[in-house]
């Protein structure tokens, strides 16, 4: 940015002249360029509610730095320098990113509302947002050269969009941006030469852009005197005087943040255009986990090379699709007794193939799909190393009362299956106590080692990491009471009840 932009951010009030700094910056942020100081900044990041240690331990093993929790609960922050950026990228762990601008542990708020709006205008003006534009415009950069963008396309940003943008600045120009505009307009006709007249709005075209923006304000904490929107309109009215950007809710070119968590204050440019936790899957079902916390999921059982990884419960393939993307030393069997779920999880294997083969890297993935009784499984004794699947919660899917008797059922197939001592199973549900009544019942056979408790759609839930015991199945207590698949053996009691009484008759 322009020296002329840190004297405006340092020195804001009603004698300042920011136009100047303004126009500069509006154009040096439509260039690709950056000024090639390396620079380190504070970057933010969005994961998976009580996934922050294995988020915190991925920005460790893949970026090098430590990463720090924030109170508020589903944030990470870590710093990186602008020359390796493009590693943020690579987390997968993260639902959304963004740069941080400045950020207060205790921020004092006023007792009234009027005061404290007043406050957050006047904060908008004295925020340091010259290394975290750069940090924008560089991420924006790597996103086009790496197709990171909708569309894909290294050349275009947004190209489904950028006409219907371009259109909506000329309709809602600020008065000041609309003055120009028709001065500009009014020059261009008085020129008596058609060529240069054109050659001169062509090269004015780009300076002439306002840049789109628009704020958004995560608030948590009962003790604000203000709401959410409040803050986000008079914030992002002061972000709109000061830079004299166009406000734009849909179409907008920076998102920035305002993350309000009790006292503590944190603002922040978005690096990210939508969230990451959709990355694999094209085809969604009804209760579509995110791909963001399968991640975590996996990394909890640590697969190793070889190990044949087993979720019974696919529903869209969305665990074994991110295991065998990420972990691809592994093969990874997707099952499920719903015609539906094994179609849509096809789909998605074939969807990440394409997507894979389009950019030259090999389409093949260590995955394979089928349909079968999960009470049941078609799979040899003591053969898979790791299972992990979304247990029905009893909500969308299935019921609470089903549950009390499929989750006792599935967890003594599952450990049939697995192998004794070393077998691993990482389990998600929300209905925790028959999940915990189930595993007492199957003391013999499992053993919880470590539970993750994370927010799904806005319920409380579970992770469960269990250890499959050393006992061998079919010679432990649980097996003298509870036989294989319940369901089937009641009804073959009550088959086996019927045809005593037809032949004490006879």
């Amino acid at each position: 940015m322009s020296s002329q932009e840190d004297g405006a951010a340092e020195q804001p009030g009603p004698d300042t002249t920011v136009g100047p700094s303004i126009s500069s910056s509006s154009s040096s942020l439509e260039s690709d360029g950056t000024t090639g100081d390396i620079i380190t900044v504070t970057i933010g990041a969005t994961v998976p509610t009580g996934f922050e240690h294995t988020a915190a331990e991925e920005v460790k093993e893949k970026i090098g730095v430590d990463a720090r929790i924030s109170k508020d609960r589903g944030r990470i922050y870590f710093p990186i320098s602008t020359d390796k950026l493009f590693q943020v990228h690579l987390l997968r762990s993260v639902d959304n990113l963004f740069v941080v601008v400045e950020e207060y542990d205790d921020y004092q708020f006023k007792q009234s509302k009027e005061e404290t709006l007043m406050e957050l205008q006047q904060l908008a003006s004295k925020l340091p947002w010259n290394n975290a534009l750069e940090v924008w415009k560089l991420n924006r950069t790597l996103k086009k050269k790496k197709g990171y963008r909708k569309g894909g396309s290294g050349t275009k940003v947004k190209p489904e969009s950028t006409d219907a943008a371009v259109a909506d600045t000329e309709q809602q120009e600020p008065p000041e941006a609309a003055a120009s505009s028709a001065e500009s307009q009014a020059k261009t006709e008085s020129t008596p030469e058609a060529e240069s007249s054109q050659q001169d709005s062509a090269e004015a075209a780009p300076k002439a852009k306002v840049m789109k923006f628009r704020v958004t304000c995560n608030r948590a904490g009962d003790k604000h005197s203000f709401s959410s929107n409040e803050a986000a309109r008079d914030f992002g009215g002061a972000v709109q005087e000061f830079f004299q950007w166009k406000a734009d809710m849909t179409k907008f070119d920076i998102e920035v943040l305002l993350n309000i968590h009790n006292v503590e204050v944190v603002i922040g440019i978005a690096l990210t255009e939508e969230s990451l936790h959709r990355r694999n899957i094209s085809h969604f079902g009804p209760t579509t986990l995110r791909s963001t916390l399968c991640y975590g999921m996996l990394r909890l059982c640590k697969p190793q090379a070889s190990d044949v990884i087993l979720d019974p419960m696919c529903g869209t393939g969305a665990i074994p699709l991110e295991g065998a993307i990420e972990f691809n030393s592994s093969f990874y069997v997707a099952g499920d007794n719903y015609d539906m779920a094994v179609s849509r999880t096809v789909n998605n294997i074939c969807h990440i193939q394409k997507r894979r083969a389009d950019k030259g890297s090999a389409p093949g993935l260590p995955i394979d799909t089928v349909r079968w009784d999960l009470c049941n499984l078609p799979i040899r004794t003591s053969s898979v190393d790791i299972i992990i699947t979304d247990m029905p919660f009893g909500k969308r899917m299935g019921s609470r009362k089903k549950n009390w008797d499929l989750y006792p059922s599935c967890l003594r197939e599952m450990a049939r299956v697995c192998r004794p001592g070393s077998g691993k199973a990482v389990l998600l549900t929300q209905d925790k106590k028959c999940f915990s009544k189930a595993i007492s019942r199957m003391g013999g056979l499992w053993r919880k080692l470590h539970t993750v408790w994370v927010n799904v759609g806005g319920l409380h839930a579970g992770v469960y990491l269990l250890k499959r015991t050393g006992a061998v199945f079919g010679q432990t207590p649980e097996d003298v009471y509870e036989s294989r698949g319940t369901v089937n053996a009641q009804g073959d009691e009550k088959d086996d009840k019927e045809l005593s009484e037809v032949t004490s008759r006879v």
